[in-house]
């Protein structure tokens, strides 16, 4: 209890900031120490020093420590706030990308690799990224793994396109350090042309020890699969976003408990209009609702802000919008591009994406 009332303080500090932002303050970034501070929080871009890299895959330890992953099997890791950022990129794996990477702390992370066949792999490192071990290598060609996430420091699972049209669950108990497939009786019938987007690490929720939530879109229908036992069984529940096109579906889900979860997608192709391309639950994914007023274009990524009840962000490649009211509202906040957001429990919230963007919420 002693740690926690400075992390309540944060997460609520940082609300009631962003709450005061007013809307001509969207677009603006504090980019270097010497630019003048607004009052309210954005983001501030830190220098990788990777230009060259998307960085789809980031996990927010705290806020002076996060790793992000991304092309060119490149993996970076900050343990000073941003100030400095240091490669830990496996050895031997710079013709991968990596879109999904989740740490237990400063010393402890997993990544996962995506593609078709053996180009899907997932790495762990306990020594801060100075060594890795390759500790799954996917030899099903018709296999193509999209996210990864974590029940605890030892259970997590991993998600597969459908593989005989179902969804292949991928589990492990020891933290990442081995893994098996799931049996797919479980598992419900994937729909023509439906699939996981492997776009910011999201498209796999978890909250509490054993509940999941698993993204889709490309079907007739954008959908959201959950499970309350780790991954053994699946209830498809059909998610109000566009859908019936392989550029549309649900990108991203979050989740703060195991009952309250926002949804977040549209079409991915640049200069198409989402309409409608968020919503909302309070039931475990059982039902979903369309937002009332939505982000205006497309998301890929969504993170609840640590402390609070109702206040989260979503970010995409045309900004990022704050919701106040548990994702009914939203309204933009920064116009900068996107993949990724996440926040850890300190209220150090992070975000990542093309072009070697990597920034930090600052107030």
């Amino acid at each position: 209890m002693t740690g926690r009332v400075p992390a309540v303080a944060v997460g609520v500090t940082v609300l009631a900031a962003l709450a005061a932002v007013p809307a001509q303050a969207a677009g603006r970034e504090h980019t270097g120490p010497r630019a003048q501070r607004p009052h309210a929080p954005q983001w501030r871009l830190e220098d990788g020093g990777t230009p060259d890299v998307r960085f789809r895959g980031l996990s927010a330890v705290s806020r002076t420590t996060a790793w992000v992953a991304g092309t060119g099997g490149t993996v970076l890791r900050t343990t000073d706030g941003g100030a400095s950022w240091r490669n830990v990129s496996p050895a031997g794996a710079a013709t991968l990308e990596f879109r999904d990477v989740e740490a237990f702390d400063a010393r402890r992370a997993v990544a996962l690799a995506v593609g078709e066949g053996e180009a899907s792999r997932v790495y762990r490192t306990d020594d801060g990224g100075v060594t890795w071990t390759e500790s799954f290598r996917n030899t099903d060609a018709r296999a193509f793994y999209d996210c990864l996430a974590f029940f605890d420091h030892r259970h997590g699972l991993a998600m597969s396109d459908p593989v005989d049209g179902r969804f292949r669950a991928l589990s492990t108990s020891d933290g990442g350090r081995s893994w098996k497939v799931l049996p797919d009786r479980g598992m419900p019938a994937a729909q023509p042309g439906e699939a996981g987007f492997a776009a910011s690490g999201q498209c796999l929720a978890t909250a509490g020890p054993r509940d999941a939530w698993l993204a889709t879109g490309g079907g007739a229908r954008a959908r959201v699969l959950h499970s309350s036992d780790r991954g053994l069984t699946w209830r498809a529940t059909d998610a109000p976003v566009p859908a019936g096109d392989p550029a549309k579906g649900v990108f991203a889900l979050a989740f703060r408990d195991r009952t309250h979860g926002l949804a977040v997608g549209g079409d991915y192709r640049p200069g198409q209009a989402s309409p409608n391309a968020s919503a909302t639950t309070s039931d475990g994914g059982r039902t979903w609702r369309p937002s009332a007023a939505p982000p205006p274009a497309y998301r890929s990524g969504a993170a609840w802000l640590p402390h609070t009840r109702a206040g989260a962000l979503a970010v995409g490649p045309t900004g990022t919008d704050l919701t106040l009211d548990g994702g009914r509202t939203w309204r933009t906040l920064d116009t900068g591009s996107y993949d990724t957001v996440d926040c850890a429990w300190d209220g150090g919230c992070w975000a990542s994406g093309e072009k070697g963007r990597i920034a930090r919420l600052e107030d």
